[in-house]
């Protein structure tokens, strides 16, 4: 079984390759059961998050455990740690075992980036992301890749970690500006890509224009949201999956409680988007709205690239 070097994750998952490995799984036949939340609490009293997320075709298995916990921020950790055991489905054996919360993060942002290409608008000019953590450090990447910005605008609530995050951005040659007054960037923006924590709306209904698109990362819990209920009702709605995401996350979970929207009111998911059973964006007026929980079938597409480019094959050993 290869053990697999987290550098190795970090070169092998370039953005617009990862982007066209997940277009191409979601064309094929797999197996996704619906993912498994346990919600347990810590003894500072954090609530923390485990998951686990099984996927399997014809050839390989995948297993993704995943532990979300927003108390490591006090400690200045990361609150996701993952990681990701892949093997043959015919007979079991394990083939790699790698570190997968880099594999989250960039398969991530590729997958909103994916659902971007059908949803935002071609002329797409204005990215503002908001959030900084690990998924939001590879949107700007990710987003660029499909779209031409001229400017990239960044927000989130720590401003010495803004500073740091777009100086970050501009070593990479990525001219990005920090925001402070977040409703008149999300104004502005063409694409706001929110990838954050927050329990309660951050993107607010009445700032967004004609023709935004919205991508909605965050908030991965049924009780929080990073959207008001005005934003919902602006916007022709998408997800990841028409399964898990109007039940685990509160931007769809919070509104079809209320009766404000039903589950018929999601047009498409992105593997309908993916294989042409909806357009997507049907005029320049119109705001989408994309809620992504994530999906086994992207960590699988993920690994997948990484360990064939490692050389690894079905039968390894």
């Amino acid at each position: 079984m290869l053990i697999v070097p987290d550098h190795k994750i970090t070169d092998y998952l370039d953005y617009p390759d990862l982007i066209e490995a997940i277009r191409d799984i979601f064309r094929t036949d797999y197996t996704m059961p619906l993912r498994h939340h346990h919600f347990y609490k810590t003894s500072d009293g954090d609530e923390n998050t485990l998951i686990l997320m099984p996927v399997w075709n014809q050839e390989y298995m995948g297993m993704k455990q995943v532990t979300v916990a927003p108390g490591n921020a006090r400690q200045n950790m990361p609150s996701i740690f993952a990681r990701y055991l892949l093997s043959n489905s015919r007979t079991g054996q394990p083939l790699a075992m790698m570190n997968a919360a880099e594999i989250t993060s960039r398969r991530t942002a590729c997958t909103s980036a994916l659902a971007s290409s059908f949803l935002s608008r071609e002329d797409s000019e204005h990215l503002l992301v908001v959030g900084g953590g690990k998924v939001a450090q590879h949107l700007v990447q990710a987003h660029r890749a499909v779209r031409n910005f001229k400017k990239v605008s960044v927000w989130m609530r720590d401003p010495d970690k803004l500073n740091h995050f777009v100086a970050s951005l501009e070593v990479k040659g990525i001219p990005a500006v920090a925001v402070s007054n977040l409703g008149e960037a999300a104004h502005q923006a063409d694409v706001i890509s929110c990838a954050t924590l927050s329990p309660t709306p951050v993107i607010r209904g009445e700032w967004l224009k004609p023709g935004t698109h919205l991508d909605l990362i965050g908030s991965h819990k049924p009780d929080t949201r990073e959207t008001d209920d005005e934003a919902i009702r602006k916007s022709t709605l998408f997800a990841d999956s028409r399964i898990g995401a109007p039940h685990e996350t509160g931007d769809l979970a919070i509104p079809i409680a209320s009766g404000l929207i039903s589950e018929k009111d999601i047009r498409a998911d992105i593997a309908e988007l993916v294989k042409s059973l909806h357009p997507g964006r049907t005029s320049a007026e119109e705001i989408t709205l994309f809620k992504s929980a994530g999906l086994a079938v992207e960590d699988l597409a993920a690994a997948l690239l990484v360990y064939k480019r490692l050389g690894g094959t079905l039968f390894n050993g």
